[in-house]
């Protein structure tokens, strides 16, 4: 068995967590302790009733997510809350969760692991959000039917997309997530094509507007990457199991 506190206190350097600012509602950290020790890990896009009971199914003491408890914000005990602390409590399960730290982590990153799976080289950080670019953007010149066909077996999923930029690419800026609210702001960098999870519904007009490739892989599906491989991670270097645990949401 190893330490919650080692744990803890060594994925808190690792993606320094308390250096990288990001929305009061994340609470990035450690949302939930247990009872000290830690045998099994598990990681997750999102924490859920659901994901919950299956990670205490799965032996998991400690869960690792992208999204935690606290994106409603300040609410009372009950209803789901109370159902998700239930299902924690009484299995032991600890609860850790990284919003932007986990996005833009250099190794272990969303952004990171979708650029490497793409095949996009010296990728530059971009785009920046409470205090620190959230994106990365790579010079490539490559067919856009290309890249969207790796974008799909990245993913292993669907792709949209919205073809009003070139069909030869000359600069991807990649943002996982819901991004795409975000599309005038990375025209701006002179990016020709815009790859983010997903957009509203102005944004596919903006894109025409603006001559730029507008590709959605799904919220979820973009940011799988980033816990699968903190996930690995910290296996690796606490010795200990790990496991994904996947509950997709559809956006």
């Amino acid at each position: 068995m190893i330490s919650l506190s080692d744990i803890v206190s060594y994925t808190d350097d690792f993606l320094r967590i308390r250096e990288i600012g990001d929305w009061n509602n994340a609470l990035n950290g450690l949302q939930i302790e247990n009872s000290g020790q830690v045998t099994r890990l598990g990681a997750a896009v999102d924490v859920s009733t659901r994901v919950l009971t299956d990670a205490a199914k799965k032996n998991v003491d400690l869960l690792i997510v992208h999204h935690g408890l606290f994106w409603p914000g300040l609410q009372p005990v009950k209803s789901a809350l109370r159902r998700q602390l239930q299902v924690a409590f009484e299995n032991d399960i600890a609860l850790y969760s990284a919003h932007l730290p986990l996005d833009i982590h250099p190794k272990v990153g969303n952004n990171a692991e979708l650029v490497a799976a793409l095949g996009l080289k010296s990728a530059q950080p971009f785009l920046e959000e409470k205090g620190q670019p959230v994106g990365l953007k790579a010079r490539a010149s490559m067919p856009r039917n290309e890249l969207i066909r790796k974008l799909r077996k990245a993913l292993g999923g669907p792709v949209k997309f919205f073809n009003f930029g070139p069909k030869q690419t000359r600069t991807i800026g990649v943002v996982t997530g819901g991004a795409g609210s975000e599309i005038y702001r990375v025209a701006q960098e002179n990016i020709d094509t815009f790859v983010t999870g997903e957009a509203p519904h102005w944004a596919a007009v903006a894109a025409q507007e603006l001559g730029m490739n507008l590709l959605l892989g799904g919220h979820y599906a973009t940011e799988v990457f980033g816990v699968k491989a903190l996930g690995a991670h910290l296996s690796k270097r606490f010795g200990i199991p790990w496991e994904f645990i996947d509950c997709p949401t559809g956006l």
